[in-house]
C-alpha cells in the first residue's frame, strides 16, 4: 500500500475479503458512517497528522502514540480498541533486514488506522490480497493477517542467518578465511538487532491472547495463539543461531590463540638455541689477550664445530624434556 511519497490512503473492507477505495471526502465528512474502515497514513506528513487530530476522533494520547518517532513492539487495550506497535524486517533493495520498520495500529470494532513512515512489504501484500478479494473480512482477521505476514518475512531472514552461521561453522572446521571474523561479527549484529524487537513483539502477542477484546472471536484467538507460537519459535531459532555463532567465534579465537602460541613457542625455542651461542661468540669477540687458539689457523674451525656440537646437545635436551 505505502509508497515513498504517500500521505494518506483509505479503503473499506467489504466483509468478504475484498475492498473498496474511499476518497478524502469520506474521511473528513463527520456524517460519514463507514464500517470496516482501513486508513493508512504517513505519520511524518502534515496531512496525516492533521487528519488524526481533526477527523479521527481518537484520544490525544492515542494520537501521540501513533505519531511517536521511536516505538517498541507493544499491545495496549484502550476501551474497546487496541493500540499496537509492531516491527517488520526491511526488505527494500540495498537495505539491512535488521533495520526493522515500525508500523503503528489502532484497531476497534469498526476501523483500522495504521501509521508508518517507510514502505513495509507486509502492508503491500495485504493490500494486494484485498484487491484480489482474498484478504481479511473482519478486523480480527486483519490483525492476524498482518502479524502472519510480518512473521513470514522475518522467518526468511532468520533462515538465511541460520544458513550463514552453519556455513561459517563448516568453514572454520575445513578451511581458514581472513574475512571470517568480519562476516561473523555482521551476523551476530543482525541477530542482536532482530532479537531486540522480536522478543518484545512476542510478549505483546502473548499478552493479546489474554486481553478481553470484544471483537476478537474465539477462532481469532486460536489463530493468534498459533502466530504467537510461531514467533516464539523464531526467537528460539535466533537464540540458537546466536549460541552457534558464539561457539564459532570461540573456535576462531581459540585457533588464532593457538597459532600465536605456536609462533611464540617456535621463537622461544630459536632464542633458547642461540642464547648460549651468542654468549660464547660475544665472549670470544672481546679482542683481549688470553683467548685460546688466537694464534692457531684451525681455531675458527674448531670453535664452529664446538658450537655445532652445543646446538646438538641443546636439541637433545629439548627433545628429552618433550619441548620439541
Amino acid at each position: 500500500m505505502p509508497t515513498n511519497n504517500f500521505t494518506i490512503k483509505a479503503s473499506q473492507l467489504d466483509g468478504q475479503g475484498g475492498v473498496s477505495p474511499l476518497d478524502w471526502h469520506d474521511l473528513t465528512d463527520p456524517k460519514s458512517d463507514k464500517n470496516l474502515l482501513w486508513v493508512h497514513l504517513n505519520y511524518a506528513s502534515e496531512q496525516g497528522q492533521s487528519w488524526l487530530y481533526l477527523h479521527s476522533g481518537l484520544d490525544e494520547l492515542i494520537i501521540e502514540a501513533l505519531l511517536a518517532e521511536e516505538t517498541r513492539p507493544r499491545v495496549t487495550p484502550i476501551g474497546s480498541g487496541l493500540l499496537m506497535a509492531l516491527r517488520g524486517v526491511n526488505l527494500s533493495p540495498d537495505a539491512d533486514p535488521e533495520d526493522m520498520i515500525s508500523v503503528r495500529l489502532w484497531l476497534d470494532r469498526n476501523r483500522i488506522i495504521s501509521a508508518g513512515k517507510r514502505p513495509l512489504l507486509a502492508l503491500k501484500e495485504l493490500e494486494a490480497a484485498l484487491a484480489n478479494k482474498v484478504g481479511p473480512s473482519t478486523i480480527g482477521e486483519f490483525l492476524i493477517e498482518i502479524n502472519h505476514r510480518l512473521l513470514e518475512q522475518v522467518g526468511e531472514v532468520i533462515a538465511d542467518i541460520e544458513d550463514h552461521v552453519a556455513e561459517m561453522e563448516e568453514e572454520v572446521i575445513c578451511a581458514e578465511s581472513k574475512d571470517l571474523r568480519t562476516r561473523l561479527a555482521d551476523i551476530r549484529r543482525q541477530i542482536i538487532s532482530l532479537r531486540r524487537y522480536l522478543a518484545p513483539q512476542r510478549e505483546a502477542l502473548n499478552r493479546l491472547q489474554v486481553e478481553k477484546v470484544e471483537w476478537l472471536s474465539e477462532q481469532d484467538r486460536m489463530r493468534l495463539r498459533e502466530v504467537s507460537d510461531r514467533l516464539t519459535r523464531q526467537v528460539e531459532d535466533l537464540d540458537a543461531a546466536r549460541d552457534q555463532a558464539g561457539v564459532t567465534h570461540e573456535e576462531i579465537a581459540s585457533r588464532l590463540s593457538e597459532q600465536a602460541n605456536r609462533r611464540m613457542y617456535f621463537l622461544s625455542i630459536i632464542a633458547a638455541v642461540f642464547l648460549p651461542l651468542s654468549f660464547l661468540t660475544g665472549l670470544l669477540g672481546i679482542n683481549v689477550g688470553g683467548i685460546p687458539g688466537s694464534n692457531s689457523p684451525l681455531a675458527f674451525t674448531i670453535v664452529c664445530l664446538l658450537l655445532a656440537a652445543l646446538v646438538g646437545v641443546e636439541v637433545w635436551i629439548f627433545k628429552k624434556q618433550k619441548w620439541l
